[in-house]
């Protein structure tokens, strides 16, 4: 799909920035939809009049940003719309519902088990039988992560209606229950065989993580995750200062 772009050559702003901007735009409002293939390279400098080195400025930007991706043999293309979370207490459910995505559960298994990592993370003792439940959570069709998580026993009576309906924090707020702080950890590694295929991913891909231990007001552990996220669709953003 060849785009309408408007280059203004006695604009301060540089010149990559303004076709970056464009396109960019192109993505947000649909003109451009994940799994496009973008313009040649070639043919989109030739056709507005500018320097390679200026086109291939624009697309790295855009790449550096997520919105396209290059891959060896099939050119670059329009990138999957990466989910965006803060670093804060909430949920992938609430996240998606807050950005405009339809959050969609599919619950792998529900039952009660042992686990002597998340009895810790719980403050249990070892051995006991805890909720734990492994879930798929994908925007629309897409799947976006693969959550297994674990409840103390109080809750054991979640249905998998309940999970399939709404977000784990939701349904543990309206059983008075209110995580207000966690300590969390991310990272990267390859994706076990059925976490890639729960994800869709190709051989290769990556996976982020993110383990996550929930605490009350009162300082009660109430639930401990282990997740593994669509790396290219999916971005953490943190907030820094100079302390």
């Amino acid at each position: 799909m060849q785009l309408d772009v408007v280059i203004e050559r006695e604009s301060p702003v540089p010149l990559y920035h303004q076709l970056a901007q464009q396109l960019t735009a192109a993505i947000d409002d649909g003109r451009l939809e994940p799994g496009d293939p973008f313009e040649n390279e070639v043919a989109l400098a030739g056709r507005l009049g500018l320097s390679r080195p200026t086109v291939r400025r624009a697309i790295q930007e855009m790449v550096d940003q997520g919105l396209l991706v290059r891959r060896r043999g099939l050119g670059t293309t329009v990138a999957n719309r990466k989910v965006h979370r803060r670093a804060r207490l909430s949920s992938l459910f609430d996240d998606l519902e807050a950005d405009g995505r339809e959050p969609h559960t599919t619950v792998l298994a529900l039952e009660t088990s042992t686990d002597e990592r998340a009895a810790a993370a719980l403050d249990l003792e070892p051995g006991t039988e805890m909720l734990s439940l492994l879930r798929v959570r994908s925007a629309g069709d897409q799947p976006l992560a693969i959550m297994h998580n674990w409840l103390p026993p109080a809750h054991a009576d979640i249905s998998r209606e309940d999970l399939e309906e709404q977000g784990l924090y939701a349904l543990l707020r309206r059983r008075g229950v209110k995580p207000v702080v966690a300590r969390q950890s991310i990272g990267a590694r390859m994706p076990r065989a059925d976490e890639r295929r729960a994800l869709g991913l190709r051989t290769g891909q990556p996976v982020l993580t993110m383990t996550r231990m929930a605490f009350d007001a009162a300082g009660a552990a109430i639930e401990f995750g282990d997740h593994a996220y669509r790396a290219e669709d999916y971005t953490i953003d943190l907030m820094l200062d100079e302390r």
